[in-house]
């Protein structure tokens, strides 16, 4: 019956009263337990108050927002006995800026329990310090430290102008005869002295509403981080030293000149080297420019002495031609005036041997990269050619086919004459260098020139008797004067004349000229003159880098005065450009006289057969299988792919190697028969010259022939070695191929 009761229906009432009663009893403890500790907390922070009441210094109590709660006798007698809603509203007139400092110093105070700081006012030095009473209650004790010299006697009454400022170049106080020397009371320093940069002992400019006052200065580091800056001005007529007569004729160009880059005086070589009278009143910038940032930036930091000094090569302002000017400033005292002297030179010719030598590396690695894809062009090229040369062996001139190889073909030669211009440029284009007759040359190329420059343009040719042999390629060298006529043609567009002169000079001493050093000799100039446009001075530095055109798009490709710059390099001579806006330009070509020999023999070189014929039909008579044993070594699978058919197809006996260790290995074995090595030069490895003196040593009576993408002077030191080699530059046609070994074989 008792668990019947006690289970019964009212024993969750009777439950749910017990835990409510219980929470009640809780929250009214909670509730007295915070009450006693705000009371305790209360009882401490009012016998914390009444302990400073009579405190000597003003004090202060806040609450967490800032908001104050109790003020001591002090805080009411220095601040007045009105509502105060804040410690920041009490203290406005104190300091600068009282927010950021209350609020520092209480972040402060919460982590550490206390914080103080001393800052400096217009009244003196106060000390301000805060105690953390809880986790939202402050005490703060503002205590104020007066200027040490007593009434009557302090800055006030001074009749030096004199000012206090902290490390941020804020103004706190000023007396009243600075007052009276600026017009009116200056918060930041920049705006008093010409430069921020103040040292004892030496010359300040005041900026006055009278004008600029020099003064001498006088800085004392006061308590707190604060600056007292006392000055004295100077009479009028101390307003600067006069230059002695040493700094005047001294032979080196000097400035004298002030933080704002002012030039204070200058002597009689800086005047000529500058062209400036030096009668107006001129900053540094006014003459030079060029350094990339403020000229006046860089004179300040070497006054200030954040920079020692340095030295910058600057470009003269308002010259017509580009004259560089070499400046190193120093910082120097003199009397009781710090400034900056600045030392010239004139470095006009350092900047153009500079220039000289940059442009100079620059096509130096131009023709180095045009090198390097001519090479690998030329192997793409001489698969191309020689595939479409053996479909044209298969095609008859009426099929359809036909005229799509044959432009196949021609646009293979385009390409090939491109790659020829690179490397003409870079200096590996294959020459035939002969004793050139340049009367015979200009006599050939007259109807030529003639039919170029058409109806408008007018040309003239004048041939000294007396210009002697050179030794050039002939071929390059009509080229090379086609390019100048063509490009003075073009730069007449309304008509005019071209002239074309030869003539013979003598240098008795060696001649240096736009960084060229010709030596002593007798030269047969060719001279290409036009009456045409000109050509801009800052462009004269760039007209002989590939691609480099002033002519609009599909006028012309660029490489025209880049193969005759590199034609003419290869071949030990020297081209010059002269040229004027609106009056013409003219090219000058230097080549050394170089008489014919009669008594030396000609080198055995194989005139390349550069016919492109397509016809592929040799003149030599055919030979058989067994009277032609070819080992053909190219480590390019197309190039050597191509080369065996065409070598097969005529009959040879065709013995294939990837490289010349492969080559090597086959000749191991003395059965193998072969008459003659058809290899590349440039190879993974072992190179083409190397296995081939290998391979002689055991093979004398075998012939050689060498192809390359390369010039064949890339490799002629070491192609001498080999007596009756011959050279085959890429690209080749299949004709060109066939011939070569089949006169090789037959000599």
């Amino acid at each position: 019956m008792a668990l019947a009761i006690l289970s019964g229906p009212g024993l969750p009432r009777l439950a749910s009263g017990a835990a409510t009663f219980t929470l009640c009893l809780l929250a009214v403890g909670l509730r007295v337990i915070d009450w006693r500790t705000k009371r305790r907390k209360a009882s401490d922070v009012m016998q914390i108050t009444r302990l400073v009441e009579q405190d000597a210094a003003p004090c202060f109590a806040t609450d967490l927002d800032g908001a104050v709660l109790y003020r001591n006798a002090a805080a009411r007698d220095r601040f007045g006995e009105g509502a105060v809603p804040s410690l920041a509203a009490a203290l406005g007139d104190h300091f600068v800026s009282p927010g950021a400092l209350l609020y520092r110093l209480q972040s402060r105070a919460r982590a550490a329990g206390a914080s103080r700081e001393d800052v400096v006012t217009r009244r003196g030095h106060t000390r301000l310090s805060v105690h953390r009473l809880d986790e939202t209650h402050f005490l703060w004790r503002l205590e104020e430290m007066l200027e040490r010299s007593a009434p009557g006697r302090g800055a006030e009454t001074l009749s030096l102008p004199m000012l206090v400022a902290n490390k941020a170049g804020v103004v706190l106080f000023m007396n009243e005869a600075m007052r009276r020397l600026l017009g009116s009371r200056v918060r930041q320093l920049d705006r008093i002295f010409a430069s921020p940069d103040i040292r004892s002992g030496e010359e300040v400019v005041i900026a006055t509403p009278e004008g600029p006052v020099r003064a001498l200065a006088a800085e004392v580091e006061g308590a707190g981080d604060r600056r007292e800056i006392y000055l004295l001005p100077i009479g009028q007529q101390s307003s600067g030293p006069t230059p002695r007569s040493d700094f005047e004729n001294l032979p080196v160009a000097l400035l004298r000149l002030d933080g704002s880059a002012l030039v204070r005086s200058a002597n009689h070589a800086a005047r000529e080297l500058l062209r400036w009278p030096g009668n107006d009143k001129l900053r540094l910038p006014d003459l030079l420019e060029g350094l990339g940032r403020s000229l006046s930036d860089w004179t300040r930091d070497v006054l200030a002495e954040r920079v020692p000094g340095g030295t910058e090569v600057l470009r003269l302002r308002n010259s017509e031609a580009d004259r560089f000017v070499q400046v190193t400033l120093r910082r120097v005292v003199e009397g009781d005036r710090a400034e900056v002297l600045a030392v010239l030179h004139d470095a006009t010719e350092f900047k153009s041997l500079e220039a000289q030598f940059t442009q100079s590396q620059k096509m130096q690695a131009i023709g180095q990269l045009a090198g390097g894809i001519a090479h690998d062009f030329n192997n793409l090229l001489t698969a191309i050619s020689g595939h479409c040369d053996l479909l044209l062996l298969r095609h008859r001139p009426e099929e359809l086919e036909y005229a799509d190889l044959v432009q196949i073909s021609q646009n293979t030669n385009r390409a090939a004459a491109l790659v020829g211009k690179l490397l003409a440029f870079s200096r590996k284009q294959t020459l035939q260098l002969e004793p050139t007759d340049l009367q015979e040359v200009l006599s050939d190329l007259t109807h030529l020139l003639n039919r170029l420059v058409g109806e408008k343009v007018r040309l003239e040719l004048r041939h000294a008797s007396d210009v002697g042999f050179i030794r050039s390629d002939r071929q390059q060298l009509e080229q090379a004067i086609v390019n100048l006529v063509v490009n003075a043609r073009d730069a007449m567009p309304t008509g005019g004349t071209i002239r074309i002169r030869t003539e013979r000079r003598v240098l008795d001493a060696e001649v240096q000229r736009d960084g060229a050093v010709m030596p002593a000799g007798t030269y047969a100039v060719i001279t290409v003159s036009d009456s045409g446009t000109g050509i801009a001075k800052d462009m004269i530095g760039r007209i002989f880098d590939p691609f480099f055109t002033t002519k609009r798009p599909g006028e012309g490709t660029g490489l025209g005065l880049s193969m005759t710059y590199g034609f003419v390099k290869q071949t030990g001579g020297y081209i010059f450009v002269d040229s004027e806006l609106g009056q013409g330009t003219e090219f000058q070509l230097y080549f050394l006289e170089q008489e014919p020999d009669p008594e030396a023999t000609a080198i055995p070189v194989l005139p390349p057969l550069r016919s492109r014929s397509r016809e592929f039909v040799s003149p030599l008579p055919a030979m058989r299988p067994e009277d032609g044993v070819v080992l053909l070594v190219e480590d390019e699978p197309p190039v050597r792919a191509v080369a065996s058919r065409a070598l097969r197809l005529k009959g040879f006996t065709v013995l294939e190697a990837e490289n010349a260790e492969a080559a090597l290995k086959l000749l191991e074995d003395r059965s193998v028969q072969v008459d003659i090595f058809v290899t590349d030069v440039v190879m993974p490895g072992m190179d083409g010259p190397s296995w081939v003196m290998k391979a002689l040593e055991q093979r004398p009576r075998a012939r050689v022939v060498f192809m390359s993408g390369y010039a064949e002077d890339s490799f002629a030191h070491r192609r001498e070695q080999i007596n009756g080699s011959v050279f085959l530059p890429k690209p080749f046609s299949l004709a060109d191929l066939t011939s070569t070994v089949q006169q090789q074989l037959l000599h």
